[in-house]
């Protein structure tokens, strides 16, 4: 009897990627940042990452011969996924492309006047793909609260657990009927 590996378990941080084949498996937690996970359904290859920003405030003089490029900033995440694509003789528009997170971690007052860097994450991401040759092929953003992030590169499966936070306008409510701060638990296989 043929016995399989277990796959190579992957925790990305705030700021990393990972490439990887089809015995690996990449973890992440997200609230505000985003993740942009890639995979080749034919060669069963992919990678992740986990950005916090769009891009560099005050860009710095980057040579990409040094590597330089972080993980911190969608756009540079993005040049990350396109050399590790490019490394294996493969093109964009061959990976199907998911996004995750973007969710508002912070009570908003009503009147909406506060700056989300979620959503300023989700559609610089969106754009920064576009313009890459990537197209998107499922997303689970936006909204409140974290999510918790497994891609599994044998298949392509992601599993989604998000905890959103309820929003201020019904504090006194889930006082009263006990429920927790956090509000509800979701899981989603993507």
């Amino acid at each position: 009897m043929l016995q399989t590996a277990e796959p190579v378990e992957i925790y990305l941080l705030l700021g990393d990627f990972y490439f990887g084949d089809k015995n690996t498996r990449i973890r992440t937690v997200l609230g505000s940042c985003v993740s942009i996970a890639v995979w080749h359904p034919l060669l069963h290859i992919g990678g992740m990452s986990h950005s916090m920003l769009p891009r560099r405030v005050k860009p710095g003089k980057l040579d990409p011969a040094l590597n330089q490029l972080d993980g911190h900033y969608a756009d540079e995440a993005i040049g990350l996924l396109l050399r590790e694509i490019g490394k294996r003789n493969t093109r964009p528009e061959e990976y199907q492309v998911k996004i995750f997170g973007g969710g508002n971690m912070l009570r908003q007052p009503p009147d909406g006047r506060a700056f989300n860097v979620a959503g300023s994450n989700i559609e610089a991401t969106r754009l920064l793909l576009a313009s890459a040759g990537f197209r998107i092929h499922s997303e689970h953003v936006g909204g409140s609260g974290h999510r918790n992030i497994i891609f599994d590169l044998h298949d392509g499966s992601v599993l989604v657990k998000h905890e959103k936070i309820m929003d201020c306008l019904n504090v006194s409510q889930r006082t009263q009927t006990g429920q927790n701060q956090t509000g509800q638990k979701n899981n989603i296989n993507l």
